[in-house]
């Protein structure tokens, strides 16, 4: 090879002399210009002479290249390989080259394998592929899918003895080597090959973790140069105890254990620190066949190679010939549990996650694996939540007929899901009623229509007629089936009116509604139509106590979500929940239904939600023959939503305070770390606000309101209770009711000569125009809008037996009434001789002063005004 290259030259040195001298002639049939033409004599310029020799000189050139390329080149490659001892026909020749194409083949595939090597600068927090590990907010395990490790350990918290156990069968000069260990490797195969089996590993701690981490369990040359290499750049990086301590939290010991922690639980039961050296052995005998050692399979396999580990240690020092012994004649007694990376913590909210993942990763991350979810789950709060649910189920279901609960806690504040639990056991059945399930929410979906009125400038203490009502075909039915008459916004939503909700929305839209309900949270479809103010439209729990949460936090709403942030295999943030609040009430609005909803609390049908250290505001609802139960309540700092039920909407025997003892035995637990915090107070102006949306009030084609008729007989001498609702004024402006049995009347009257008081009438005619009229104030009963004169000849002939009832007691000015009729005589019938009947009042608390009342021959009184101030 030597002698062609110098040849080589040797030519190409005489063709460079040759063609230098040489004279070039054009060859034959050539058109262009012969390369010897004369300088046209014309051209004076000096530099376009130079520029003409410069095209001369490089024409030539060109021209002699050509020549060689076809005439001499040949030849000077044709030699060596022709004549009497062509060169390969050499024997050097082949050496040459296969030590050339050698070596260039060495160098391309040490390339190769360089390249292709993984990054290791993470090998002591890079996760498994094809993992999933779900965390609560305190770093706590949800769930694990996948070959990942439960519970990982510092080396300073493995026992000693553990460690020499594997160093001493697995690697016995770990301290020694740097990543590989040839004297290993033929100590190994010579142990193996006088043992006729497999007693000893080639592969270093370092080679294994390697593998483990980086690399897949292919068995070829390939593969093994790979683990080679990598294993010395993770000496090269890591120390000695981080790389033992990232190997014992990953090393696969069977039965579904990944690390010493997890498989001292699955096969004994107990941590690590409680091992004998006994059972560390036994540990350490498992990595090279985790099957065929099984201590649970393969009790009598296992113990014989733990035996070789006590041997082994014993000859590297770790431990007596005494001690060995011991531990040898140790009984294996195995105690197995489930492994630790299967057991799941909030089965429904993780769940939850799962599905919730696709949604902010990309499904190629997702298919990776190793990735970390970090979730916004608080378990102490779940562990209540999950408590609340199952003694709900087991001591009021059965008697209520139903059989599944729910319940969700969220931050309104960060709209951060804290709690979930979506039935009374996952394992049975895996559909979460706080995600899947649509249902009605009855009554708890008048929050919405009430904002809506108290956004566009209504006042709490509007007026509306209680009464049968007919709307366009649809009439709104009281779960009580009684009327109130005139009753006033606020006194409506606590005693949860179904007929004024429905007047309410008809004032205000039901266009507008559905927009505030989708501004606060409700993600649901919801249709217009007149029973959408009584919860027709089915929603989810979760987005109805998201929606809640907007009273909680003055009107700013955030979308709920339950993941934080996620991490890939190599710990980079791919994604992180960034949800900003959005204002979507104003703050005296917001301020105005919180008052609202703690008067339902406080004095309405949320009575058992009440706390005893703090506010709470919030609603109950019941759908349609109770199939479903409803509470959703908050305090400033957090908010809950209850529901109970069939999943085969089979409907119950219950109520929503069913559901509200429910939030209130989950809250009594939760709130115990929560400071007390109090709402904001409510304005002071109620009326004469400023709207702060525009509404679209419906236009009926028909309305029909009816008279509100008395269950009972009007002749019914029977004593029968009455309430009345006493305000009293407190720093929260709420208001609480005290029941009172009205019996006697005393003599203690503002005026000696005043008429007796007359009972309000249960019936009265329907005035469709009277709701914008001057309102007063009354008490619960109203008085009949109709004047006396009016009444039917039936009512004449009561009056007059009510007379004369009312004459045989008139010789008795200062003995009681006993019983009383339904209604009262008239003034004109009886001022001359009914005396005023005495009340017996209660110790407990003084009875208010009342209005005189008016007489039969007053005029009826003005219809409620659309508004009035508070006291």
């Amino acid at each position: 090879m030597t002698k062609f290259i110098s040849r080589l030259k040797d030519l190409s040195g005489k063709f460079n002399a040759g063609v230098s001298n040489e004279p070039v002639e054009t060859p034959v049939g050539n058109k262009e210009e012969p390369v010897d033409t004369p300088i046209d004599g014309k051209e004076q310029d000096e530099g376009h002479a130079d520029a003409s020799r410069h095209r001369r000189e490089l024409k030539r050139n060109l021209l002699r290249l050509k020549r060689f390329s076809t005439q001499e080149l040949p030849k000077i490659v044709k030699k060596p390989f022709t004549g009497e001892n062509p060169l390969h026909h050499q024997r050097r020749f082949w050496i040459g080259l296969g030590v050339g194409g050698g070596a260039i083949a060495l160098l391309t595939a040490a390339w190769s394998l360089e390249s292709s090597l993984p990054d290791t600068s993470d090998a002591l927090t890079l996760m498994r592929p094809e993992t999933l590990t779900i965390k609560a907010s305190n770093n706590k395990i949800l769930q694990q899918i996948g070959p990942a490790t439960r519970e990982t350990l510092k080396i300073d918290k493995i026992p000693k003895q553990l460690i020499q156990a594997f160093i001493a069968i697995e690697d016995r000069r770990f301290y020694k080597h740097q990543g590989v260990d040839y004297q290993g490797v033929l100590r190994a195969a010579f142990s193996n090959l006088i043992a006729r089996d497999v007693v000893e590993g080639g592969s270093t701690i370092t080679q294994q973790l390697a593998r483990m981490v980086f690399l897949d369990q292919e068995r070829s040359v390939w593969r093994k140069l790979k683990e080679v290499r990598t294993a010395q750049k993770i000496e090269n990086e890591n120390t000695k105890d981080q790389i033992l301590e990232r190997y014992l939290n990953l090393v696969y010991l069977g039965e579904g254990a990944y690390g010493v922690a997890d498989a001292a639980w699955v096969y004994f039961s107990k941590p690590v620190y409680e091992l004998t050296l006994s059972e560390m052995a036994t540990l350490a005998a498992i990595p090279p066949a985790p099957n065929q050692y099984s201590p649970i399979k393969n009790p009598q396999v296992i113990k014989e190679r733990r035996n070789l580990v006590l041997q082994q240690m014993q000859q590297a020092g770790f431990i007596t010939a005494a001690e060995a012994e011991k531990a040898i004649a140790d009984t294996l007694i195995t105690k197995p549990s489930r492994p630790k990376r299967l057991e799941r913590f909030a089965p429904y909210f993780t769940e939850y996650i799962q599905q919730e993942l696709p949604k902010h990763v990309s499904p190629a991350a997702i298919k990776a694996g190793g990735l970390t979810v970090e979730t916004t789950l608080k378990p102490e709060w779940q562990e209540a939540a999950e408590k609340a649910v199952i003694e709900t189920v087991e001591n009021s279901g059965r008697g209520q007929n139903f059989e599944q609960a729910a319940l969700v806690a969220l931050d309104p504040r960060t709209g951060e899901i804290r709690a979930m639990v979506g039935g009374k056991d996952f394992y049975k059945q895996q559909f979460n009623r706080v995600t899947q399930a649509q249902r009605q929410p009855g009554s708890t979906f008048k929050a919405f229509v009430y904002t809506t009125a108290m956004a566009a400038g209504f006042t709490p203490y509007r007026g509306y007629l209680d009464a049968p009502y007919k709307v366009d075909g649809y009439t709104p039915k009281n779960y009580s089936e009684e009327y109130r008459g005139w009753i006033s916004m606020r006194d409506a939503l606590i005693g949860s009116i179904n007929t004024v909700a429905v007047k309410v929305l008809v004032d205000v839209g039901w266009d507008t509604v559905i927009d505030v309900a989708h501004k606060m949270g409700i993600e649901s479809e919801l249709k217009p139509t007149y029973s959408t103010a009584l919860g027709a439209s089915e929603v989810n729990l979760l987005e109805l106590t998201s929606a809640y949460g907007t009273f909680a936090t003055k009107g700013m709403h955030t979308k709920n979500y339950g993941i934080r942030r996620v991490l890939d295999r190599r710990g980079n943030v791919i994604y992180e929940a960034k949800f900003k609040p959005d204002r979507v009430l104003q703050e005296d609005t917001s301020a105005i239904m919180t008052w609202l909803l703690r008067g339902v609390v406080n004095e309405g049908t949320g009575r058992a939600a009440a706390l005893d250290d703090r506010p709470v505001a919030g609603k109950t609802g019941t759908s349609d023959e109770a199939r479903d139960l409803w509470f959703i309540g908050y305090i400033p700092q957090m908010v809950a939503g209850v529901w109970l039920g069939n999943d085969d909407n089979k409907p119950t025997w219950g109520a929503s305070s069913t559901a509200a003892y429910t939030w209130n035995k989950f809250m009594a637990e939760v709130v115990k770390d929560i400071p007390v915090e109090k709402f904001p107070d409510r304005p002071t102006e109620l009326e004469g606000r400023k709207a702060q949306l525009t509404i679209k009030p419906i236009k009926p084609k028909s309305i029909f309101s009816g008279s509100i008729i008395s269950k009972n007989s009007d002749d019914d001498d029977t004593p029968r209770r009455s309430r009345s609702r006493r305000a009293t004024d407190s720093d929260d402006s709420s208001s609480e009711e005290t029941p009172r049995r009205r019996r006697y009347r005393t003599s203690s009257v503002q005026s000696s000569e005043s008429a007796p008081r007359r009972r309000r009438r249960r019936s009265q005619e329907v005035q469709p125009q009277e709701e914008s009229r001057p309102r007063y104030r009354r008490s619960r009963r109203q008085v009949s809008t109709n004047s006396q004169s009016q009444e039917s000849s039936s009512n004449s002939s009561r009056r007059y037996r009510r007379s004369r009832r009312q004459a045989s007691t008139s010789s008795q000015e200062s003995a009681p009434v006993q019983r009383r009729s339904r209604r009262r005589a008239s003034s004109d019938s009886t001022s001359s001789t009914a005396q005023p009947r005495r009340r017996r009042t209660y110790n407990s608390a003084p009875t208010a002063p009342r209005a005189p009342r008016r007489t039969a021959d007053a005029a009826p009184p003005p219809a409620p005004p659309a508004a009035r101030k508070e006291n």
